[in-house]
This record gives C-alpha cells, sequence and structure tokens, in this order.
C-alpha cells in the first residue's frame, strides 16, 4: 500500500451487467426485487479458472538461512480462495519450530555480522533485496493473487511496486538513525544512543501478505534487528519467497526467519517467547488483546498493534455525488472490502443522500466480479470458507434489522467464496452493519444532517483507524480532521499509503505507528550514556 495511489484503479473500463438471483431472505425492505436490480457484470466469472503463471517452489519454514519441515513433520493446507481448492502443504509450525527460529534469531543478533555491519552494508543488501523484486515481480504477483484473491492486477501493478519502495525507503533510513548529544547541569558529557532492540517476533496478516511483511520487516532491518515472522495460515507462500530472495541478496543466516502454522499454536510461542524482545502483530482487535496479554505474561516485551476499524467516510451537502459516490465505492470495496481501515460507514448529508443511494446502487452493479487473473475484474473471491459465511451472516443480519438491501447480498456463482457487491441504506447506528468490522464487500450507507451530529456519530465506536472526508469547503474539512479520533484522515483522497505516512489507530484500532520515521521508533532502545568532564572549556 506504501507509495501509491490505490485510486489509480478505479479508471479501469467495465463491461455491461447481467442478471443474477435475488437473496432469499424473508425480513428488511428490498425496494429492487423483481425490477431486475439485482445484476452484476459476470462475464469474467463463468469461464473456467485461469492458471496461474507461477509455481510454488517454497513450503518449508525458513530457519536459519535453511529451508527446513517443521519439526513434527506436520503440513497443512494452503488454498485457492476462487475454488477452495487444494495448491500446497506448508509446514506447520508450532512452539518448538519457533525456538528453533528464536535461537536462530538470538545467535544472529548476539554473535552474527548484522548488528555489527555498518549501516551503509545493511542498506546496501536491502537494496538489492529490492532489486530481486523488480525481477520476480511477476511471481509474487501471482502467487499473492493465487494464495488470497486479489486482482492480479492489482498485485502486480500496485503492491509489487510499493512492495520494493517500501524496502528502499526503509534502506535509506539505515544510515540516518543516530542519537543526540544533550546539554545538562553540571560537567557532564550526555548522549544517547540509538540501539536496536534485539529479535523481534512479528505477526502478519492475510489481506495484504507482502505489504505487511514489508511494514515489518523493512524497519526491524534498517535498524539492525532481527527478526521471526510468522506468516497469516490462509496465505503462508509469498513471505517465503520474499525471504528466499532476501537470502539471494546476501542477509545473513538467521537475521530473517519465517514459520508457517497457525495462531493458537506458532502465533501464541512467539507472543510469549522469553528470548523475544519485541511483538508486532496486524490483525483483529479480539487476537491482538491475546498478543498483549501474553506479551505481559512472559517477559513484559515492547508491543505494537495495529487492529481493526469501522471507519467513517463522510460525504457533505456540497460534495460533487458522482466522484463522492466512485470514491466511497472504493473505499469500502477496494480488496474485496478485506481492508482493516475500509470507509464500512458511508455517512451522507440528507441533501444529497437519496441521490447518493442511488447512483451507488449503480456503480455496484457495474463492478466486475470473477477470477482474479482476467483482466478488468474488481473484485476476486473472499479469503476462505470462514470469512465468506461471517460476511453471509452480516448482510443478513442487515436485512433482519430493516435496512434496506439496495442490491447483492448474495453468493456469486456456484464455486469459490464469492459474493456480490452489497450496498444497504437506511442504515441506522446501533445496526450490527454500522457497528461491526464485517471485512467485506458490504457498504452501509447512513444519513445526517449536520457536522456536529456526524462528528458525534463518526466518533461512538470503538475504533479509531481512519476517516474518509469529501467536501468542497476547507473549514469544514479542517474541523472533520481535527474532530476525527482516528489516526489517518483522508481529505478528498482514500487509501492513500506512502512509505513516509505513518499509519495505525486511536481506541481499540491498536497501539503504535506503522511506516514512516515513526516506524523505526518501534525497533529502537534509546541508552543515555553520561560521563564527567573535567575542566571543560565549555558546557
Amino acid at each position: 500500500m506504501a507509495a501509491r495511489r490505490i485510486s489509480s484503479l478505479l479508471s479501469r473500463s467495465l463491461s455491461a451487467p447481467s442478471a443474477s438471483t435475488p437473496l432469499l431472505l424473508s425480513r428488511g425492505k428490498n425496494p429492487g426485487r423483481g425490477r431486475g436490480v439485482y445484476r452484476f457484470s459476470n462475464a469474467a466469472a463463468l469461464e473456467e479458472t485461469i492458471t496461474p503463471p507461477v509455481q510454488i517452489s517454497y513450503t518449508q519454514h525458513l530457519i536459519n538461512g535453511q529451508f527446513v519441515d517443521a519439526a513434527s513433520g506436520k503440513t497443512f493446507p494452503a488454498h485457492d480462495p476462487r475454488t477452495g481448492e487444494v495448491i500446497a502443504h506448508v509446514a506447520e509450525g508450532d512452539a518448538e519450530d519457533v525456538n528453533r527460529a528464536v535461537a536462530a534469531a538470538r545467535k544472529a543478533f548476539d554473535e552474527g555480522p548484522w548488528p555489527k555491519m555498518s549501516a551503509y552494508e545493511r542498506s546496501l543488501i536491502m537494496l538489492r533485496f529490492a532489486d530481486l523484486v523488480d525481477k520476480h515481480r511477476g511471481e509474487l504477483a501471482a502467487l499473492e493473487s493465487w494464495n488470497s484473491g486479489k486482482p492480479y492486477e492489482q498485485s502486480a501493478r500496485s503492491e509489487l511496486p510499493s512492495f520494493a519502495r517500501l524496502f528502499r525507503y526503509y534502506a535509506g533510513w539505515a544510515d540516518k538513525i543516530h542519537g543526540l548529544t544533550v546539554p545538562a547541569d553540571g560537567n557532564h558529557h550526555v548522549q544517547t544512543l540509538h540501539e536496536p532492540i534485539g529479535v523481534a517476533g512479528q505477526i502478519i496478516p492475510w489481506n495484504f501478505p507482502l505489504i505487511m511483511f514489508a511494514w515489518k520487516v523493512g524497519p526491524a532491518l534498517a535498524c539492525g534487528n532481527t527478526i521471526v515472522l510468522k506468516s497469516a495460515e490462509q496465505t503462508p507462500l509469498t513471505a517465503l519467497y520474499a525471504a528466499k530472495l532476501f537470502q539471494e541478496a546476501g542477509l545473513p543466516p538467521g537475521v530473517l526467519n519465517v514459520v508457517s502454522g497457525y495462531g493458537p499454536s506458532a502465533g501464541a510461542a512467539l507472543a510469549c517467547h522469553m528470548d523475544v524482545d519485541k511483538i508486532a502483530f496486524t490483525g483483529s482487535t479480539e487476537t491482538g488483546k491475546i498478543i498483549l496479554e501474553l506479551a505481559a505474561k512472559s517477559n513484559l516485551k515492547a508491543v505494537t498493534l495495529e487492529l481493526g476499524g469501522k471507519s467513517p467516510f463522510i460525504v457533505c451537502e456540497d460534495a460533487d455525488v458522482d466522484k463522492a459516490v466512485e470514491l466511497a465505492h472504493f473505499a469500502l470495496f477496494f480488496n474485496q472490502g478485506q481492508c482493516c481501515c475500509a470507509g464500512s460507514r458511508t455517512y451522507v448529508h440528507e441533501r444529497v443522500y437519496d441521490e447518493f443511494v442511488e447512483k451507488a446502487k449503480a456503480r455496484a452493479l457495474r463492478r466486475v466480479v470473477g477470477d482474479p487473473f482476467k483482466k478488468g475484474v474488481e473484485q476476486g473471491p473472499q479469503i476462505d470458507s470462514e470469512q465468506f459465511e461471517k460476511i453471509l451472516r452480516y448482510i443478513k443480519s442487515g436485512v433482519e434489522s430493516n435496512a434496506t438491501l439496495e442490491c447483492g447480498g448474495q453468493r456469486f456463482g456456484s464455486k469459490g467464496y464469492f459474493i456480490q457487491p452489497t450496498v444497504f441504506s437506511n442504515v441506522q447506528d446501533d445496526m450490527l452493519i454500522a457497528k461491526d468490522e464485517i471485512f467485506g464487500p458490504v457498504q452501509s450507507i447512513l444519513k445526517f444532517k449536520n457536522i456536529d451530529e456526524v462528528i458525534q456519530r463518526a466518533n461512538t465506536t470503538r475504533y479509531g483507524l481512519a476517516a474518509g472526508i469529501f467536501t468542497k469547503n476547507v473549514d469544514t474539512a479542517n474541523t472533520l480532521s481535527r474532530a476525527l479520533r482516528v489516526g489517518s484522515v483522508w481529505v478528498n483522497c482514500f487509501d492513500v499509503f506512502d512509505a513516509a505516512i505513518p499509519f495505525g489507530g486511536y481506541k481499540m484500532s491498536g497501539i503504535g505507528r506503522e511506516k514512516g520515521i515513526y516506524s523505526l521508533h518501534n525497533y529502537l532502545q534509546v541508552k543515555a550514556v553520561v560521563t564527567p568532564l573535567k575542566n571543560p572549556a565549555w558546557l
């Protein structure tokens, strides 16, 4: 996501919609039934699935520079969300594998060359890695889309360039991390040293596997740390491929270790490990609480958490409705709605509400759903059956709460985990679809009367990750930007992620910031060194 404007993806041409079957639910308002409202551009989904242009070569753990089987010999399946079929069997890590990886990382930090290299030498390895990413962009993008279901065009044109850019950004920071000299009362020389924190444990999610790899690994390496990274069990393939490229770039053994496995076993073992100095996690708020508890009950290791969100997207009365509809559509539906910062509460001023709803419905009906490897497809499948069923339960809840189902609301196609782009209007703040993080292609449109009201309603949530504002009035934009209790505010844009822009949340959306200079703080210790001065010429 860094160093890019994802909104460039909005310019795709769209094919004509075709009919689909209405959702068979007994309650809720459904003004479109019987009028052909459930029409989606589905021609891309009716063809046979396209064979991805890549081979799966790495399925073992990477520990101490070697690809190895799990200590138990167990594997778990990696799936293709387009069909639900198994595409690989991956080493299933547990506490013993984490122990081996942590021991390798500890030895590499305490005895290996990495922390003792000059910062410039470390930066050169990171730059070589970025060059290798460019060389293997097609393979990485294909693996990312095959394992996660996101459109290949999104992976190849947006996420892979951002992935490489993030590592070049952090390579640039490696030799610019330094302490200070501090004036003190009395005859003392005082300096601060910024030292690597040690062994960093990192747990990444399944919605942006490569980008989250970069957000975590980049700053940790730039600061001179060693790493044990656990990939998401749904999407283990690209982290292993990227780790192999780091080996080719010259990263010493043990500096980056990758363990695949499940959260309750491998993830928990990493979070509570007594020889891990710092843990970073991106995922759900519920799991983030567990990570924080495990860290506290073990060695009180430092913790960074990037968690869930329920971000408001506020369309003011002066908005250009056509542009607002397109941006709000992107803010919610991008990446199949599987974004922690998705604009999932669309607040629209009452004066433009009806027009907005009609155009939002029309835009959702034009959305191209299908095989993510087919050119022009905007929306692929959800990640797995669990997420698929969860989203459908939330849709059912919206209907039963008497929100108006404008379009969508059911499975798309007959195989895989595709869901129709879904739009609800007349949504109220107390409905589950307005309160909970759905993490799917479900747009909830709410009505508001004035700025003071929408500020209060937008802030009435346990989350505080991000917000979008759409207005022509700079005073309105400034008022909202300062009043909203969130970590990121996008004005007349959304999901603008640059390597230098910090990202993180207020409240239960997390602790700390990722990206930019702020992320370096997560991987450094500050040491004060004080020495006496005898007969100083000056103080």
